[in-house]
C-alpha cells in the first residue's frame, strides 16, 4: 500500500483543518456545546478529500482505527484515574490531603508550592498524568479552599506536571523526542535546560506576585474554617490516609507501569473507605463507578467533593476517540505530512526553523490530538532541514519537548488537554493563561532559533544509523516508553 500511495496536494490537505476551525468555532465559541460534534464531521470531511483523492475505504479506516488505538493506553488509564478518585474520596484520603495541605500551606506561598511539588512528583515519576491524578486533585483542592482560584492552581499544577513530563528520564515523551531526532537522552535533558530553567524561574516569580494577592485574606480565612470543620465532622482524618498516594508515588518511581500503580491506589482507596469511613461495599462500588456524592450541607465542600468515578470520564474517553479518528486519517492518508512540508518552505534561516517546526508540533497537537503524532511527524519531517544547517540533533529534540509535550496540555480535545481537564475539573482554555512554563519555553526556545543562543552546531552531519523512523513508522505508546 506504501509504494501505491497518492500525495495529496497542499489545499485539499487544508480543506478538513479549516472546517475544523470553523466548526469548533461556532460549536464550542458560540453555542457553548461540547467538541465531540465537530470533531466527527472533520474526521468525515478529512474522508470524503482522501477518497476523492483515491484513498480506498480500507486504508481511511484503518487510519482512524490506529489513530483511536495510539490512545488505548491512555483511555484505560483515565478509566482507572476516575475510580481512583472516587474512592479516594470516598475513603477519606483526598479529604486528609486537603485538610492537612489547609493546615500547613498558606495563600501567599501556594501557588509557588503547588509548582514545586508537582515538579518533584513528575520529576520522580516521568509522569504528568499520575502526578495530576494524585497531589494535583488535592492541589485543586486546597486552592480552593484558600479562596484562589481553581484555574490559577490548575495552571500551577500543569506547569509543575510538564516540569518533570519534559525532563524526567522516566518520562515516554523525553526517550521518544531523542530517538526521533537523532541524538542520546542525556544530551537531550541537558540541552533542554536552557529552555527550561529561564521559564521555570519566570513561572516561580510570577506565581509568587499572583500569591501576594491571596495573602491574609478574611473571607479566604473564614472560608479556611468552614471547610476544615465540615470535613473533619464527615470524615476521619488520620495521616495514615495519606499512605496509597505515597505508596502509588513510590511505585510509579519504581517503574511499574502507571496502570497497575494507579489501580492498587483504587483498591487502597476502597480499603480505607470500608474500614477508616465505615462505607459499605456498596458505596465503595458506587464512589468507583459513579464517583463520590458528597451531602454535607456545605456548598462549597460539596462542590469540592462531589467527584470522580468512571462513568464521569466517559464524556473525555469519547472526546478523545473522536479526535483521534480525525487526526488518524490525517496521518495515514499523508495529509499531516503535507501540511507539514508546507512550512520548509517558508524556512530561510535558523530562527525560521526553529519557529516551522514549533508551530508544526502546536498544530499536530490541534490536528491529530496526539502529543506522540506531534513529536514524531514534525521530527522526521524537519530533522534533513536541521542536518543540513549543520545544527546538532538535540535543537531538534529539544524544540520537539518544547511544544509537541507542553503544547498538549492546552488543547481541550488533544488527548493530554481532555485528560487533565476531566481529572483536574477544568477547561483548558480556563488554566491555558496560568499554565507558565508551558507558554514561555516556547517563546525562549524561538528567541535561541533566531538570535543562535545554545544552537550547538556540528562539524558533519549525523551519522545516518542516527536518522529517524522511516515514514511507514507507527508511533506506538509502548514503545516509547
Amino acid at each position: 500500500m506504501t509504494n501505491e500511495r497518492k500525495d495529496i496536494k497542499l489545499i485539499y490537505a487544508l480543506f478538513p483543518v479549516l472546517f475544523l476551525i470553523v466548526a469548533l468555532a461556532v460549536t464550542v465559541g458560540f453555542l457553548k456545546l461540547p467538541p465531540h460534534i465537530p470533531l466527527i464531521l472533520a474526521a468525515a470531511v478529512a474522508a470524503i478529500v482522501a477518497s476523492l483523492n483515491k484513498h480506498p475505504w480500507a486504508e481511511i479506516l484503518d487510519g482512524m482505527v490506529h489513530g483511536i488505538n495510539l490512545a488505548m493506553g491512555a483511555i484505560l488509564i483515565l478509566i482507572i484515574v476516575g475510580t481512583l478518585i472516587g474512592t479516594w474520596i470516598s475513603g477519606g484520603i483526598v479529604p486528609t490531603m486537603i485538610y492537612y495541605g489547609l493546615k500547613v500551606l498558606s495563600p501567599g506561598i501556594f501557588l509557588v508550592a503547588t509548582l514545586i511539588i508537582c515538579s518533584i512528583v513528575s520529576l520522580g515519576t516521568g509522569s504528568s498524568w499520575s502526578t495530576a491524578g494524585t497531589v494535583g486533585v488535592a492541589l485543586i483542592g486546597v486552592g480552593h479552599g484558600l479562596g484562589i482560584p481553581v484555574p490559577m492552581v490548575a495552571g500551577a499544577i500543569i506547569s509543575g506536571a510538564y516540569f518533570g513530563d519534559k525532563m524526567s528520564p522516566l518520562s515516554d515523551t523525553t526517550n521518544l523526542a531523542p530517538a526521533v531526532a537523532g541524538t542520546d537522552l542525556f544530551s537531550h535533558i541537558r540541552h533542554m535546560v536552557y529552555t527550561t530553567v529561564p521559564g521555570y524561574i519566570l513561572s516561580l516569580v510570577l506565581y509568587g506576585i499572583i500569591g501576594m494577592k491571596y495573602a491574609g485574606g478574611a473571607l479566604e480565612n473564614q472560608g479556611v474554617v468552614t471547610i476544615l470543620t465540615t470535613i473533619k465532622s464527615h470524615f476521619f482524618i488520620h495521616p495514615v490516609l495519606l499512605l496509597p498516594p505515597i505508596l502509588v508515588i513510590v511505585m510509579v518511581v519504581k517503574k511499574i507501569p502507571p496502570l497497575p500503580a494507579l489501580l492498587s491506589g483504587t483498591i487502597m482507596g476502597g480499603f480505607f473507605a470500608l474500614l477508616a469511613q465505615s462505607r459499605s461495599l456498596k458505596d465503595v462500588i458506587q464512589a468507583a463507578q459513579a464517583g463520590h456524592v458528597s451531602e454535607t450541607g456545605v456548598q462549597m465542600v460539596d462542590d469540592l467533593l462531589t467527584r470522580g468515578g468512571l462513568e464521569n470520564m466517559m464524556t473525555t474517553v469519547a472526546l478523545i476517540i473522536c479526535a483521534l479518528s480525525f487526526g488518524g486519517i490525517m496521518e495515514r492518508t499523508g495529509m499531516l505530512e503535507v501540511l507539514a512540508r508546507s512550512f520548509l518552505k517558508r524556512v530561510k534561516r535558523t530562527g525560521s526553523l526553529v519557529v516551522a517546526t514549533i508551530f508544526s508540533c502546536i498544530g499536530m497537537n490541534a490536528i491529530a490530538a496526539d502529543q506522540y503524532i506531534a513529536i514524531v511527524i514534525p521530527g522526521r519531517m524537519y530533522k534533513k532541514a536541521f542536518d543540513d544547517r549543520k545544527l546538532h540533533p538535540k535543537n531538534l529534540s529539544r524544540c520537539l519537548e518544547d511544544s509537541g509535550t507542553l503544547s498538549s496540555p492546552l488543547i481541550p480535545w488533544n488527548s493530554c488537554g481532555a485528560f487533565m481537564g476531566a481529572t483536574l475539573g477544568v477547561n483548558p482554555l480556563l488554566y491555558l493563561p496560568y499554565a507558565f512554563l508551558n507558554l514561555t519555553n516556547p517563546v525562549v526556545s524561538i528567541f535561541y532559533g533566531y538570535t543562535g543562543i545554545t544552537m550547538e552546531k556540528v562539524a558533519d552531519p549525523p551519522h545516518p544509523s542516527a536518522d529517524p523512523p522511516h515514514p511507514s513508522y507507527k508511533v506506538d505508546k509502548e514503545e516509547s516508553e
